[in-house]
């Protein structure tokens, strides 16, 4: 037997009104209106009785000939990126590895505490300096220009040594009457610098020729003994130097935050 849709409809609405009526709907007729009654559910020990409209007759079987699509009630999850996570350097403390710090931090820690240091190069050329002579010998550039920070107090000098010797670690300073080493340019300083810390931090031979006046000093104080951390220059570097090495990590550090 074959249905038209109507009379499925009708059938299906037929079955509705059976549901309706076994779950005890009550229908009242009055003046040729139909009224739905009002139920009271009252929820046990409670004094209060919740009072609940029905839908109409009309709205119930339209529910049912036309049931709505179910809805995820729970909200969707809203995806947010991760973090950047912070990234550990283990050999921050090391006196030899790779630079952490930029170029740019460098210049810009400097120009920060002293817009107009009393270099005989720009500030910028003498950072591509550390970083080129560093990279060369395996030193950490950016804590040796630290280092060199200090030793100068950024660049404004003020001390035993001048801006015109290009002496930038105190090499060859050893009191307040003697000015140490001269360098003809601030390169040959910088290689100076990078050549005495790789005398104290390892056994190899500088890839340029040497021009740091103390580095056979320091290798045949040490021989097969190497220094591996900034802590480590502590009394020998500077004298007393207590805190030195920590000091230049000091310094290190605000550059990476510059």
């Amino acid at each position: 037997m074959v249905f038209s849709k109507k009379g499925l409809a009708a059938i299906c609405a037929i079955g509705a009104v059976s549901l309706l009526v076994n779950a005890n709907v009550v229908m009242a007729k009055d003046n040729n209106k139909t009224i739905v009654s009002l139920e009271r559910s009252a929820t046990r020990n409670s004094s209060h009785s919740v009072v609940k409209k029905r839908k109409s007759f009309e709205e119930r079987i339209h529910d049912i000939l036309y049931p709505e699509p179910e809805v995820n009630s729970e909200p969707a999850k809203e995806i947010k990126p991760e973090p950047p996570k912070a990234i550990i350097f283990d050999n921050e403390t090391n006196i030899m590895g790779g630079a952490v710090a930029t170029k740019e931090q460098c210049v810009r820690y400097l120009l920060k505490n002293n817009p107009y240091p009393l270099l005989n190069t720009t500030p910028e050329k003498l950072v591509d300096y550390y970083y080129e002579e560093a990279a060369r010998e395996g030193i950490r550039p950016d804590i040796a220009f630290a280092q060199a920070l200090k030793e100068t107090g950024y660049f404004r000098y003020g001390g035993t040594v001048i801006p015109a010797q290009n002496n930038y670690c105190g090499l060859g300073t050893t009191s307040a009457t003697v000015k140490g080493a001269f360098f003809d340019t601030p390169q040959l300083g910088v290689r100076a610098h990078i050549q005495h810390l790789l005398a104290y931090a390892s056994t190899k031979l500088p890839t340029t020729p040497v021009v740091d006046p103390r580095y056979e000093l320091v290798r045949s104080s040490y021989g097969d003994n190497t220094l591996h951390e900034w802590k480590d220059l502590n009394g020998r570097w500077a004298v007393p130097g207590v805190g030195y090495g920590q000091s230049i990590l000091g310094y290190y550090h605000a550059i990476l935050e510059s």
